[in-house]
């Protein structure tokens, strides 16, 4: 999740890897032993652990999850029977004492790794990450903001992909350059003339966490005459948006602080996602606005009533789609963006 601190495993030399899954491969196998009506990300992600068919899952020395939603704290106890699992308590609130909470979990956390690994994770060393990872969120930042540009130089899908992919990258200074190299390429192509896409309506898409069989809903937008030039969920622009302050005394209070101000619907109230939202949908000349709710994600689908006042008081039009990682409704959802994106 992207409440996760990934700096505190990264100051002991751990490499850390996103494990929500998005496929429906294993959901037949997860729904043996947990309810059918669940979040399809839930179900995915407890049967690529069961199964074992997750290699990143197979060789991980520990999951550590969170509190984000009823379902995958539940989840998280029965992983606990198959792989050493550590969960940490989200805060639901953005307030005083949910940071205070929230700092004192980073802590433990940091405690948690250094018992079981017989490692110290020094403050030296944790600032050295915090620094790599706000270069890292910059790099994508810089990215990203590519999608400014009108038309935009590169398809939608394609700009997920990089953002998405940069997770399973490792070497983070490597991974830094690479994506400022591509950065400053599609940049300078861009200034020569290359237009590898017309300029079409600008889609923002929100919501779920996408990627994996929910990317169809991209891939139904952008067949049908839109481009998707902005992503607000979880591994687009609310993931990197804000950094770590660097110039502090106390560097555990402001990775708590930097992590807690992530945007969710989890939140309560979710403030910071209508900030975050109000800013993408004026620096990016959005259009239209395209929901992805996850069946039986009740949070987002239930804060979906005030995402689509939010937009559509600023006159933007706005559609929420509700779906899983089947392919059963890819017919539905082309007729529904084509019908969407031709109003437009």
């Amino acid at each position: 999740c992207t409440y996760f601190p990934q700096e505190i495993a990264m100051a002991m030399g751990a490499c850390v890897v996103g494990l929500c899954s998005t496929s429906d491969e294993t959901i037949p196998d997860a729904e043996k032993d947990l309810p059918r009506n669940l979040c399809p990300l839930v179900k995915s992600s407890y049967g690529f652990a069961k199964t074992q068919k997750c290699p990143f899952f197979y060789f991980s020395d520990l999951i550590i999850g969170e509190t984000t939603c009823d379902g995958k704290k539940k989840m998280y106890e029965m992983l606990g029977e198959i792989k050493d699992t550590y969960i940490m308590e989200l805060p639901n609130r953005q307030s005083p004492m949910g940071r205070k909470l929230w700092r004192e979990e980073v802590v433990a956390l940091k405690n948690k790794l250094e018992e079981k690994f017989g490692v110290e994770i020094t403050e030296e060393k944790l600032r050295e990450q915090v620094h790599l990872s706000n270069q890292n969120r910059l790099a994508l930042r810089h990215f990203y903001e590519l999608m400014k540009l009108d038309p935009p130089p590169m398809a939608g899908s394609n700009l997920y992909a990089v953002l998405y992919g940069s997770n399973f990258k490792f070497n983070r200074r490597q991974a830094i350059d690479e994506v400022n190299a591509l950065t400053e390429r599609i940049k300078t192509e861009y200034e020569q003339g290359s237009r590898p896409v017309e300029k079409r309506p600008r889609i923002l898409v929100t919501g779920c966490p996408i990627g994996g069989n929910a990317m169809k809903v991209v891939k139904s937008i952008e067949a049908n005459g839109g481009n998707v030039v902005c992503y607000e969920n979880c591994s687009g622009a609310k993931s990197v948006d804000e950094l770590i302050n660097e110039d502090t005394d106390d560097i555990y209070q402001a990775i708590a602080d930097r992590y807690l101000n992530i945007g969710c619907s989890c939140m309560t109230p979710d403030e910071n996602r209508f900030k975050l939202m109000g800013r993408l949908l004026d620096e990016y000349k959005i259009d239209a606005v395209v929901e992805v709710v996850l069946q039986a994600c009740h949070t987002y689908n239930v804060e979906s009533y005030y995402i689509k006042r939010f937009v559509t008081e600023r006159g933007i039009p706005y559609m929420c789609v509700e779906t899983d990682y089947s392919s059963s409704d890819i017919g539905q959802l082309n007729t529904r963006c084509a019908a969407f994106i031709e109003m437009l």
